[in-house]
């Protein structure tokens, strides 16, 4: 078994448990980007296949042979997607965390007409109107949803400002999810999960508690 795997998988029933969740009603996507082939190979040995890559040029490069041995992964994109990469994203990843915008929702409603995939995804909500994180704002989001109709959405994602307490952002992107009727919410990383669970997450991205840390980039 995977230490550090059994040890989150632990902590997510637990928070589960606090909550009268059940610990499969959330997703752990383990965070694999800026790690080699070689750091991924151990959570699947481990049996997990949920993971995620923030970019898809880096994804492109590193997940077709490790899908070639392992098909059964699921493979989430959580970064910001520029438009132009549209179709190699829907290509490439079975969900997308990170729409924001209605330039992007045309770029991927077309490109999953060009090639009749349609990878589930994700609103993601700049919660603590921070625009350098990407994210709509939340006062767009009803008319981002109504642009993105012809999408498969199915729930909200955020990422909360970091050293401040995350549980007030996380209730908000629930309260939101609900008022417009989405299941999905994909909140909370490495120093939050529990909390996001608590209240509520259907996906965590959790990376630096699976990996360690990164040779580059913060701590998911």
């Amino acid at each position: 078994m995977h230490p550090a795997l059994l040890d989150v998988q632990t902590r997510i029933a637990k928070a589960a448990r606090l909550a009268n969740r059940e610990p499969d009603a959330t997703t752990l996507i383990a965070v694999s980007k800026n790690h080699p082939p070689e750091a991924i190979e151990p959570l699947l040995a481990a049996n997990h296949r949920h993971f995620g890559e923030n970019r898809v040029q880096e994804a492109q490069a590193k997940w077709p042979p490790l899908r070639e041995r392992h098909p059964d992964v699921v493979l989430h994109l959580v970064g910001q997607l520029q438009s132009n990469k549209a179709d190699d994203a829907v290509a490439l990843f079975d969900v997308i965390h990170s729409v924001d915008r209605p330039s992007l929702v045309t770029a991927l409603a077309r490109a999953m007409d060009k090639s009749g995939k349609r990878p589930p995804c994700f609103i993601q909500v700049d919660i603590g109107e921070e625009p350098q994180k990407g994210g709509c704002a939340v006062a767009d989001l009803p008319a981002l949803l109504s642009a993105a109709r012809d999408l498969p959405v199915i729930g909200l994602m955020c990422v909360p400002p970091a050293d401040v307490e995350a549980a007030p952002y996380f209730a908000l992107l629930a309260k939101l999810a609900r008022d417009h009727g989405l299941a999905g919410l994909s909140m909370g990383m490495s120093d939050d999960f529990e909390t996001a669970i608590t209240l509520g997450a259907t996906h965590v991205r959790v990376g630096s508690a699976l990996f360690g840390a990164r040779a580059q980039g913060g701590a998911a």
